[in-house]
């Protein structure tokens, strides 16, 4: 479908409405108090379908009664691939029906869901995935991510912040909140401070790195041990890129474990209590080393993690 250089971007519809006459799904969302409730249930249940919460973006949702219209962007052909899996077995339709439910306060959401791309209704292709992935390549995004998206995302982030302090109650008022990023952990001085970050949907307490961490990323980083370094450097000035070049050049000759190795230490070293797991998750998932991320939380039943 794509060339060997060109990014795999596709884009899709997602169609919402409930069954229920008394839950309208729109009128919930264009509520300025419910809002940040059905956006956040949205996010949570699109990362359970994708592993990520990177995995798919939302460029915009439309409020079309009785729909809720998601519009869909992907970057990456496996986490389509994912997506589509989950929402032809139906877990994206459960997930979603018991993020609403928690998020909303209300003790049923039932679904209809529908998926689009373009004239394409991919309902009626499921079983051909190849074929649902040509429509959605075929799609490309006609639009950058609206303003509202980018504001409900960190207005979930101080939710999540904010329900963490006051022993998981949610917090209504989410706009005047300023807590740092948890699902993108990549800014702010005050990250060893965090209790909690969410990856995959789940929810993992924050803590300093320990040693079996250290050992398990040089092990198994392997050669992306200098873009994980660039992806920490951005808070941590003991990694700037000539430390990092002078790191491989200094260990060459011991290999790439002694390298990562390294590159781990000078950032413990030099953040302190800062060096904290969610830190590290961020940058792995930056680079795409979903299966290191899930290994270091203990998200894997064995050793092998790639």
């Amino acid at each position: 479908m794509a060339g060997n250089s060109a990014p795999w971007i596709g884009s899709a519809y997602l169609f919402l409405q409930s069954t229920c006459k008394t839950i309208v799904l729109p009128s919930l969302y264009e509520s300025s108090q419910k809002k940040p409730s059905v956006f956040k249930a949205l996010k949570l249940a699109l990362a359970d379908s994708t592993g990520s919460m990177n995995g798919v973006d939302m460029l915009k949702v439309h409020c079309s009664h009785p729909h809720l219209i998601v519009q869909l962007k992907f970057c990456k052909q496996e986490n389509c691939r994912r997506f589509l899996q989950s929402y032809r077995e139906g877990v994206l339709q459960k997930s979603l029906q018991n993020h609403l439910q928690l998020s909303l306060a209300m003790t049923t959401v039932p679904l209809e869901m529908e998926l689009k791309a373009g004239s394409e209704h991919l309902d009626n292709m499921l079983k051909d995935e190849d074929r649902c992935l040509e429509c959605i390549y075929g799609e490309k995004p006609d639009r950058l991510r609206d303003e509202e998206i980018t504001e409900l995302e960190e207005c979930l982030k101080s939710l999540i912040v904010h329900q963490s302090i006051n022993n998981n109650m949610a917090v209504k008022d989410c706009a005047s909140l300023n807590s740092p990023s948890l699902l993108h952990p990549s800014q702010g001085s005050s990250l060893s401070s965090q209790a909690t970050f969410i990856f995959q949907g789940q929810e993992f307490a924050n803590r300093m790195l320990t040693p079996d961490d250290h050992q398990k990323f040089a092990k198994l980083v392997s050669k992306k041990w200098k873009q994980v370094g660039r992806s920490l450097q951005k808070n941590c000035r003991a990694l700037r890129d000539p430390v990092i070049d002078n790191l491989a050049l200094e260990y060459d000759r011991e290999g790439l474990y002694e390298q990562a190795y390294q590159l781990l230490l000078r950032f413990i070293q030099s953040e302190g209590k800062k060096a904290t797991i969610v830190r590290l998750i961020a940058a792995l998932e930056e680079n795409g080393l979903i299966s290191l991320a899930e290994e270091l939380l203990g998200l894997h039943s064995n050793e092998d993690c790639c």
